[in-house]
């Protein structure tokens, strides 16, 4: 006799997610799937529900290896709600296994436009750069698919979601932040940081500021150990207006050399722009400490000086 499935959406997919953890895939998915003709068939006004269930499923399929389902499940959910991280990195991961790598590497940079720590984005645009960079060649880029503009609308909501999903996320920048940070960059992985980071300042040249801070993005993820690179970026979130990512750049560039005078520049401008005149004027002194005849330096101390009184 054929056992009895509750007509519920909501003890569906909790019998669903519990065949997950009990590492049943097949039994998860056809319970998922019964979740959504029901949810269907009631004709819901509600798309995110339905969305977690494809995307659910789709962990399924990708768990037994099932690619192609696992990408028209993560396609179907991201058409309910577009830019939602876990259809987008499920899709990516079933991606890579086919070897699609310009659809996983765009896949990987959407996330990291809603998330730029999520460890494994950033550990996929790390291995989708290698992967293409040996298959494609150096002008790989020109050649992948168009990504996807995140507008902010999307970056909100994901901020919006509930507490479980910040204790999720919190934990997946603590690792990427540690991961980043224990790397020991290889000899071929210096050598394309550096050939990314003159073409990040090509771009600078050109005015392209933020094609310019995807390059030196890129760069820092196959190294982190050079200072330019996070004052050079810092000075593109500069122009572009983004005042605490320039802050945080250039703290990290004076992490790897205390006497990068372009970081306490940069950062004495971010504070002065956030109207932090105090932090500002201390970096301008520490400057002025290495190189007491900067013109632009002394300038900016008298400007932020008239601010303090």
């Amino acid at each position: 006799m054929a056992p009895k499935f509750p007509d519920s959406v909501e003890k569906l997919r909790a019998l669903g997610n519990e065949s997950f953890r009990n590492g049943q895939y097949a039994e998860a998915s056809a319970l998922y799937g019964r979740a959504l003709r029901v949810l269907q068939a009631q004709g819901s006004s509600d798309p995110e529900d339905e969305s977690v269930l494809f995307s659910n499923r789709a962990a399924c399929h990708l768990k037994d290896g099932n690619c192609r389902d696992c990408i028209k499940d993560c396609t179907s959910a991201l058409a309910l709600v577009p830019f939602s991280i876990k259809p987008l990195l499920r899709r990516a991961s079933a991606y890579e296994a086919l070897e699609k790598y310009p659809m996983a590497y765009v896949d990987y940079k959407t996330v990291l436009q809603i998330d730029n720590s999520v460890t494994s984005a950033l550990e996929g645009i790390n291995r989708m750069t290698r992967a293409l960079m040996d298959s494609l060649g150096p002008e790989w880029r020109l050649k992948l698919p168009s990504i996807p503009l995140v507008p902010v609308s999307a970056q909100k909501r994901w901020n919006s979601l509930p507490s479980e999903n910040h204790k999720e996320m919190a934990k997946s920048k603590s690792k990427a932040t540690t991961a980043t940070k224990n790397r020991v960059p290889s000899a071929g992985d210096v050598e394309k940081a550096k050939v990314l980071k003159e073409e990040g300042n090509e771009l600078v040249k050109k005015g392209n500021h933020k094609k310019a801070i995807e390059k030196y993005s890129e760069s820092l993820l196959c190294s982190n150990l050079e200072s330019a690179t996070y004052s050079n970026r810092a000075l593109c979130y500069l122009v572009l207006k983004q005042y605490t990512e320039a802050v945080k750049d250039c703290t990290e560039a004076l992490k790897l050399d205390g006497r990068n005078v372009k970081a306490f520049y940069r950062r004495a401008q971010a504070h002065k722009a956030l109207k932090d005149y105090k932090s500002s004027f201390a970096d301008i002194s520490n400057l002025l400490q290495i190189e007491p005849r900067n013109g632009p330096a002394q300038k900016l101390r008298q400007e932020v000086k008239q601010n303090l009184h």
